[in-house]
């Protein structure tokens, strides 16, 4: 068990709340870690009630250096200034991933744009762009009806794993479900299995 409190963000992408085989896999994530830590604080970004969208007045108020913002651009990037110090005040972050049509929720995708930000969470370097959160783990909960993850159908996890590196998180667990529609109860526990040999989540050295 390690010593003194650990922050967790929990991002939920599902779009609904009964019955959400995502939601189920991540609270187990939580409880897991849970038993591992002295204590556990999660901060919780719930995606199913909907997420701002990219628009222009956004996309001019990033743009604008931080101390020339009016207030209309300040107010504008709140959502996203609330996402981003979250991720900073985390160890690690759990996502709850059910994949849609091949990829990941609108919603979820949302998100990503929400937190990928020039200055914030990566900066280009003369090597290229370089992650602001080195040092952070995920997990990622990975759900599906009948897309196999990892497939060639599966336009999702490939997806996550380049945007979490693109911020600098290249430490991440996975627990897959897949293959709900025809053997539920088989996935299921496997995922659970899965949850039980996750490591004790934190900062890692980078």
């Amino acid at each position: 068990m390690s010593n003194g409190e650990t922050t967790v963000l929990r991002v939920d992408g599902s779009g609904r709340y009964a019955g959400s085989y995502s939601r189920h896999l991540v609270d187990a994530v939580l409880d897991h870690w849970r038993g591992r830590v002295s204590a556990l604080r999660v901060l919780r970004h719930e995606l199913a009630g909907g997420v701002p969208q990219v628009d222009e007045r956004w996309i001019a108020a990033n743009f604008t250096p931080a101390d020339e913002r009016s207030p209309a651009q300040r107010a504008a990037l709140t959502t996203s200034d609330e996402m981003v110090d979250d991720l900073f005040a985390a160890d690690a972050v759990v996502i709850g991933a059910p994949i849609y049509n091949f990829g990941i929720p609108a919603a979820l995708k949302a998100w990503v744009d929400l937190v990928c930000r020039a200055r914030r969470t990566f900066r280009y370097t003369e090597s290229g762009p370089r992650g602001l959160l080195e040092g952070r783990q995920a997990c990622v909960v990975m759900v599906s009806g009948g897309t196999a993850v990892g497939s060639d159908l599966d336009h999702a996890s490939g997806y996550l794993r380049h945007v979490l590196g693109f911020i600098g998180i290249q430490d991440v667990e996975w627990v897959v479900a897949d293959g709900l529609m025809s053997a539920a109860d088989e996935r299921l526990a496997a995922a659970r299995a899965r949850v039980a040999s996750l490591p004790v989540p934190g900062r890692v050295p980078h």
